[in-house]
């Protein structure tokens, strides 16, 4: 699975953005999905998740009420609405994909086995 995001960019503080993150592969409804991000000095962490239906989601204390996981398994596309950003929301982001059995997701980052290659958010303030 070869993954591609896009979306990133520069919006003020309390702005929205959309990533996305297409993948390649006809197995793609197999994949638990999720989305992490990591700052200039700091570690990767986790943002959200979704199990390969998407029924099941899960998000980081810090974006949740505020950013939502979702995808197209018809368009091979996993999305992140992201709004009332903060400066704090500023890193590169990052999808990654982890073939699954079972409909559940995933939030530490070495259980994913495809990462894209990052896509920036800056959030001025």
């Amino acid at each position: 699975v070869q993954l591609q995001a896009s979306g990133g960019g520069l919006v003020q503080a309390g702005g929205s953005l959309r990533l996305s993150c297409a993948a390649s592969g006809r197995t793609f409804r197999s994949y638990a999905m999720g989305w992490f991000r990591q700052a200039p000095g700091k570690e990767r962490e986790f943002v959200a998740a979704i199990s390969w239906s998407g029924i099941s989601t899960y998000y980081a204390d810090s974006v949740k009420g505020r950013f939502t996981i979702s995808r197209d398994n018809a368009k091979n596309t996993v999305y992140l609405l992201m709004n009332s950003l903060k400066p704090d929301d500023t890193a590169v982001y990052y999808c990654a994909a982890h073939y699954s059995f079972g409909d559940t997701y995933f939030i530490t980052p070495d259980t994913y086995d495809y990462w894209g290659q990052g896509t920036l958010v800056t959030v001025s303030s």
